[in-house]
Parts: structure tokens; C-alpha cells; sequence
């Protein structure tokens, strides 16, 4: 390359395109001034006033953005004839690379989710959407570490002059999210399912949704086929992460700790119930207050004991005599106690009475 090639902006002398799409091509690049190699992602369409003040403000977005695992924007250029982004540069290859030689390992395809689905927890708390997660925007250095690239890249060609047509659903067909497909809001939740299938292709070796407009539907009618038989908490996390609901699937943090290991179990989301309706007020009855009635002193009464213990001695002696007097065959006779009558007499009558009960 000659020192007379004109530079990207004044500063970046392009080299080989690395990559590229419908929208822009990616160069590897050298920064002039700080003598450094990045990488330029240049874009194709140009841009009313409007438009180039979109993509400057979603820009420093993703230029305010800082991760070990995400692809760093260093400058970028919102001018009338140049659009363009400055990246860190990554050697190395693309997951896209690693998956063409067959299925990796599931421990490995769980360990590379977990830092993945970080990435994306840190962009989602900032209020950033990627929008096209797919093998080919991960990147994997020669050090081995992984990268995700193209954050917000659907916003920013939305910005540069709407480069997809219109009604066009950005993205890529064979990762997007049930929602996508049909048509409704994209938040971050499809960012969750499209790693979902990205990982889940890792671990078979296959495509589970290929491209095209059955495809497409396909995940409309049967889920994704995660299979058996791989560690608990890779299952437990696909499953999770690919729910045909947005709102039952779990956050890219909640993925995050259960496919690095951090959670074994992570609790899916549940939709609200519906509000009950209001209870209407029952009218109370109203009801005279309670009188108290005065207690009336009770008379007293002589103790009961000694009268019980008197009829009793009455009665025994009553239910002697009965039975004596039954027992004997004869009726006794008392013989006439000698005097008059009278007090004089009542020391024999007491004799005789007593000799007539001894029988």
C-alpha cells in the first residue's frame, strides 16, 4: 500500500476487508497517529443532516461502553461523505470458524455462553439492544478469549440513511427471536433468545432455525430441541433463555450466573396476573350497643354440709329399723313400764325401746 492512498478521515490508512455486509464492509486499518492496527467498519450509504446526528449520538453510546469482552469503539466520523466506526481489533477468527469443524464440547460451549451472556447484561444496563447476535459477530482471539461485536449496529444503520428497506426486520433471519419474526417490540429479551440459539448450535453442530421464510415461521409452531444429556446448567440455561415468550425468559444476568456456574437455579420470569376487580363495600348494619344488666346479690345460704350429714344419719337410722323390723318374725311385745305415766316413766319406756331394736 503507497503513502498516497487518501486515509479514512484524515488518520486511518485501510487494509484488507476483513468482513462485511449489506450495509458496510470491516477493514483492518492502521491508526496514523498512535501507530496502532484497528479495525475500520465502513459504511456504504450516505445520510441526510438528521440521520448523521443519529449516528453520531448512538455512536458515543457504544464508544462509552467499556468490557473485557466486548469490542471497543475507539472514533468514529458522522460526516457528509465519510461514515464510519473504529474498533479494537481482534485476531483471530469468528465462532462462525470454531462451529464449521463440528460440535464443541458442551463444558466449553457452557464456559463461552456464561462470559457471552455478561457481555450482554453490561450493554443491556446500558439501555443498548444488539439486535443481531449471531456466530459470525463473536469473535474469538488467538489467546482464545471471546468477543462480542456489532453493538447496536441495527441502530446505527437505521440512522445512516435507513439502509434496509422498508418494513424490513433487521437482523439476521435464522437468530431472531419469535417476536422478531412476528413482528413485535424488540428489546432485550431477543438479544437472550438469539444467543440461545447461537450456543445451542455449538453444542449440535446444526442449525436449528436455516435461513429462509419457513424457517422463519418454524419457530412459530415448535420450540428449539435442546437436547439431553449435556451438563445441567447448559440445559437449564437454553431452556431458559430460548422461552417463545419474551417475558418468561430470563435476563442475559440470570443467564450469565447459571450457565457460568454461579446459580444452579434461576427462577424464569411469571407474567403479572390480572388486577381483581375492586370490592365494593358492604353497608353496615348498624346495631344498638350492648347494655349490661346489673348481677342481683343471691341471699345466703346455710352450709350444706352439716344438714346432708344429719339426714344422712336420719336415714340410715329409718332404713335400719326397716330392715330389722322385716326380719323379725314376731311382733314384739313391750311390756307396761311400771308408774304413771309421764316423765317419771320415760327412763323404762327408753329401756324397752332399746331391748325391741336388739331384738
Amino acid at each position: 500500500m503507497t503513502d498516497d492512498v487518501p486515509l479514512l478521515g484524515g488518520r486511518y490508512r485501510l487494509g484488507s476487508r476483513l468482513g462485511g455486509g449489506g450495509m458496510a464492509d470491516v477493514h483492518r486499518a492502521m491508526d496514523t497517529r498512535l501507530q496502532r492496527l484497528v479495525a475500520a467498519k465502513v459504511f456504504r450509504s450516505a445520510t441526510d443532516e438528521l440521520g448523521r446526528k443519529r449516528f453520531a449520538e448512538e455512536a458515543r453510546i457504544l464508544a462509552g461502553l467499556s468490557h473485557p469482552g466486548l469490542v471497543t469503539v475507539h472514533d468514529f466520523s458522522a460526516d457528509e461523505d465519510e461514515l464510519y466506526l473504529i474498533m479494537e481489533l481482534i485476531e483471530g477468527g469468528t465462532l462462525a470458524d470454531v462451529t464449521e469443524a463440528g460440535p464443541m464440547p458442551p463444558e466449553d460451549v457452557a464456559d463461552i455462553g456464561g462470559k457471552l451472556a455478561d457481555v450482554l447484561a453490561h450493554v443491556h444496563g446500558n439501555d443498548v439492544v444488539h439486535r443481531d447476535v449471531k456466530p459470525t459477530n463473536v469473535l474469538i482471539g488467538n489467546d482464545g478469549r471471546a468477543f462480542l461485536a456489532d453493538f447496536g449496529v441495527s441502530r446505527l444503520a437505521d440512522a445512516a440513511g435507513r439502509l434496509t428497506d422498508s418494513g424490513m426486520v433487521v437482523g439476521t433471519t435464522t437468530y431472531m427471536a419469535p417476536e422478531q419474526i412476528s413482528g413485535g417490540d424488540v428489546g432485550f429479551p431477543a438479544d437472550v433468545y438469539a444467543l440461545g440459539l447461537v450456543l445451542l448450535e455449538c453444542v449440535t453442530g446444526r442449525v436449528e432455525y436455516p435461513g429462509g421464510p419457513d424457517a422463519a415461521v418454524a419457530r412459530l409452531v415448535r420450540p428449539p430441541q435442546v437436547p439431553y444429556g449435556i451438563p445441567a446448567r447448559l440445559r437449564r440455561g437454553l431452556l431458559a433463555m430460548l422461552a417463545a415468550d419474551p417475558a418468561r425468559r430470563i435476563s442475559a444476568e440470570q443467564a450469565g450466573d447459571l450457565l457460568s456456574g454461579r446459580t444452579t437455579e434461576v427462577i424464569t420470569p411469571i407474567p403479572a396476573p390480572m388486577p381483581a376487580p375492586p370490592r365494593i363495600p358492604q353497608q353496615r348494619v348498624q346495631r344498638p350497643p350492648t347494655q349490661s344488666m346489673p348481677i342481683q346479690p343471691q341471699p345466703s345460704r346455710p352450709p350444706a354440709a352439716p344438714i346432708a350429714a344429719g339426714a344422712l344419719a336420719v336415714l340410715a337410722a329409718v332404713v335400719l329399723a326397716v330392715v330389722l323390723w322385716s326380719e323379725s318374725d314376731e311382733t314384739p311385745e313391750l311390756a307396761p313400764a311400771p308408774g304413771s305415766p309421764g316423765l317419771e316413766r320415760l327412763p323404762a319406756d327408753l329401756a324397752d325401746l332399746e331391748r325391741l331394736v336388739r331384738g
